[in-house]
């Protein structure tokens, strides 16, 4: 991948809108094109298949990015870091496990932005607690769901609204605020290169669902399935049959139909439902869990 370079962000003005402009020119792939492209660079090391899935996946990142920009910090830097997990999530993305780089990499882009964030945000500014840095990082969104969007001073009520939600006091919850509130230069207006005014941001939303969240959607549905599917190999005959019946059925069967069905009381029906939705639920998080930890884990060698 060092033999490509990606297209570069400049800090004049206007930089970023030529940077939008150009990344919009690098095609979607399709899955076999892309799945291709992922055996090329893993078995031959081929830069250029890499570099085409890098490009491709570009916008992916400016639209994550695009959700960190209250911050207080340049979009552009924010970009490139979110750029610089996009590569490393190629250089660990494995077509052979089913599903998509764009849900691959998004996990990889978050962090990566993540970690530029935090770096850049002192803890002594943002707090050193789990508890503070969710407030950190997810203040501005549930000042969205409550309508509290203007700038300033929160409500007393919707203060303690967020405080119990994320499980901070009240005060750290004005303080944040504040630290947070002062950045309105990253929707500000800006030119467009054939003179149309608008926001930066105005360049990558489209009123339709874009390609990416539809496949991340589908995938994330997809991946799912596939960890439910697997987790009912935890249960017996009987167990499955119970389980499907009652809990995954459009129309649910009665206890009563089930216990005809097997010549078993009603109350060794729901036992044996109780039970069979216990081990799913846990095989379910196990899977998720090890999905995870694969997901995050760097390969230092």
């Amino acid at each position: 991948m060092a033999q490509n370079t990606l297209p570069s962000i400049s800090s004049a003005e206007g930089g970023l809108n030529r940077y939008l402009e150009e990344i919009r020119r690098f095609p979607m792939l399709e899955p076999q094109e892309e799945y291709m492209l992922a055996k090329r660079y893993h078995e031959h090391e081929d830069t250029d298949a890499a570099h085409k899935l890098v490009t491709s996946h570009l916008r992916l990142v400016a639209k994550i990015a695009m959700g960190y920009r209250g911050y207080g910090l340049p979009i552009g830097e924010v970009i490139s870091e979110g750029n610089v997990g996009l590569m490393q999530a190629v250089k660990k993305f494995d077509p052979e496990r089913g599903f998509r780089l764009a849900t691959y990499a998004m996990w990889w882009i978050k962090a990566s932005i993540q970690e530029y964030i935090l770096r850049s945000w002192s803890l002594v500014k943002m707090g050193t607690t789990a508890n503070q840095k969710r407030l950190f990082f997810n203040l501005r969104k549930l000042k969205g769901k409550i309508q509290a969007l203007d700038e300033g001073d929160l409500k007393p009520e919707q203060v303690a609204q967020i405080a119990n939600t994320l499980n901070v006091s009240e005060d750290e919850v004005v303080s944040m605020n504040r630290r947070l509130s002062g950045d309105a230069s990253l929707n500000a207006p800006i030119k467009a290169s054939e003179g149309e005014s608008g926001q930066w941001q105005d360049w990558l939303v489209d009123e339709s669902d874009d390609q990416e969240a539809m496949l991340i959607r589908q995938d994330e549905l997809e991946d799912r399935r596939g960890m439910l599917a697997s987790a009912m190999d935890v249960l017996n005959e009987r167990e499955q049959r119970i389980f499907k019946a009652r809990r995954l059925s459009e129309t649910p069967m009665t206890l009563e139909e089930l216990s005809s069905e097997f010549g078993i009381s009603r109350e060794r029906v729901r036992q044996i439902e109780v039970r069979a939705f216990e081990k799913v639920q846990s095989a379910v998080k196990k899977a998720a869990l090890d999905r995870a930890k694969s997901l995050q884990t760097v390969d230092n060698g």
